[in-house]
């Protein structure tokens, strides 16, 4: 393989497809240009089928319409879009405890909350990006002041309701990994050392309690001391997730000029997680295995998710530049031939969310409440960088 030839063509098709499909798909029928913010829950065609607004969109399209602006191309209306985004979030979605909303109507209205602290994730995410795109270093602060607030929610006993009753005591596998994301986007705009260590607990929290080496997985839940719970949620894998916690941890061993504790732990759990998510069958990634290969209780265990594709995409390449492994490329290889064959869809743009286990569309709908404009770009735009990025490495190695 041209390694170098294969990235070029990749990072011109991601470039292409972010420029000239996606963004434009959800400029022209997502945002809301009367009362701000962004529709999600569109058909095929893009028409609205519900003004009903996720709270986690607007801080996510926000992150998402910045990053695009300050790593592919300084478009004025995708600055504009995020500054849409956020000023709706600050209008709209926070109650007067400060916990964000998950849902809300099309002018703001609260519909509903949830325990998470998501909305608040994204939402910071959005704020620090958007401070590097428009030089505002006010918005860098703000990221920061939610983000230690998130932190005060997580850390009030009552305050957000726990999952389970108190005779299941568990720690949860998606807000660690949420959170070292979270930390390091805000890094990128503003130092401040509460973010650093909370990387460090998280990425401490994944080696001593989710990687569970006798089963070769990285699991959802586990109890407190990272106990293996033997019921259908304990043995629950997510490969999607954890594929993602490894791109996550790469990131940071790359900070951390290759880590190589970092590195080997990232790549540890990117391998286990494509053996256990990748369908050997039909292909693609499922969406979720056993760990003891007992049958999935989730009814949705054997679909074909848009976001573990994605994932795997970003992950992939951060392996390979890190490793210079070609195995890692020829899992790009796989996984980008596969999505790339069945999710867009080439008659009215943007990618399908939810396919039948042969790949085929289990419905048609371009976004709901949990799918909209965050991982399709995100992939785009980060594996556009780090195409360019791992061939400047070869060219300098040369």
């Amino acid at each position: 393989m041209n390694v170098t030839e294969y990235l070029k063509v990749w990072a011109d098709s991601y470039k292409h497809d972010l420029t000239a499909d996606i963004l434009p798909f959800w400029l022209a029928n997502g945002l809301d240009r009367k009362h701000g913010g962004v529709y999600t829950c569109l058909d095929r065609e893009g028409r609205l089928m519900d003004s009903t607004k996720s709270v986690w969109f607007q801080g996510r399209f926000g992150f998402v319409a910045a990053y695009a602006y300050n790593q592919v191309e300084r478009n004025p209306e995708w600055l504009e879009a995020s500054k849409s985004c956020i000023d709706f979030i600050e209008a709209h979605c926070a109650d007067a405890d400060g916990h964000m909303y998950f849902e809300v109507a099309a002018d703001g209205t609260p519909l509903r909350k949830r325990r998470y602290v998501f909305s608040e994730c994204f939402a910071a995410i959005a704020m620090s990006e958007y401070a590097i795109a428009s030089g505002d270093k006010r918005y860098a602060e703000k990221a920061l002041e939610l983000f230690k607030r998130i932190q005060r929610f997580l850390a009030t006993p009552g305050f957000l309701e726990p999952k389970y009753l108190p005779a299941l005591q568990a720690r949860g596998h998606s807000i660690t990994m949420i959170l070292i994301n979270t930390a390091s986007r805000i890094r990128a705009a503003i130092d401040d050392p509460v973010l650093n260590t909370q990387i460090d607990e998280s990425l401490d929290a994944i080696r001593r309690y989710f990687i569970h080496p006798e089963f070769k997985a990285l699991l959802e839940m586990v109890g407190p001391e990272g106990e293996f719970i033997d019921t259908c949620n304990g043995r629950l894998i997510n490969p999607g997730h954890c594929i993602e916690t490894a791109w996550f941890i790469l990131e940071e061993a790359r900070h951390r000029n290759w880590d190589k504790s970092l590195t080997d732990m990232a790549l540890q759990i990117l391998d286990w997680s494509w053996q256990w998510g990748w369908d050997e069958q039909y292909g693609g990634i499922i969406n979720f295995r056993d760990c003891r290969n007992l049958p999935v209780q989730d009814y949705s265990q054997d679909m074909k998710f848009w976001w573990p594709q994605t994932e795997a995409i970003i992950a992939t390449l951060y392996a390979y530049q890190a490793t210079k492994d070609e195995k890692y490329l020829a899992m790009h290889k796989q996984i980008s031939d596969w999505t790339y064959a069945h999710f867009p869809d080439r008659e009215h743009g943007e990618w399908y969310g939810y396919l039948h286990r042969d790949g085929t569309v289990a419905q048609p709908a371009k976004g709901n409440i949990f799918k909209g404009p965050f991982h399709i770009p995100r992939m785009m735009i980060r594996s556009y960088s780090l195409c360019n990025d791992i061939c400047n490495d070869i060219y300098h190695e040369k």
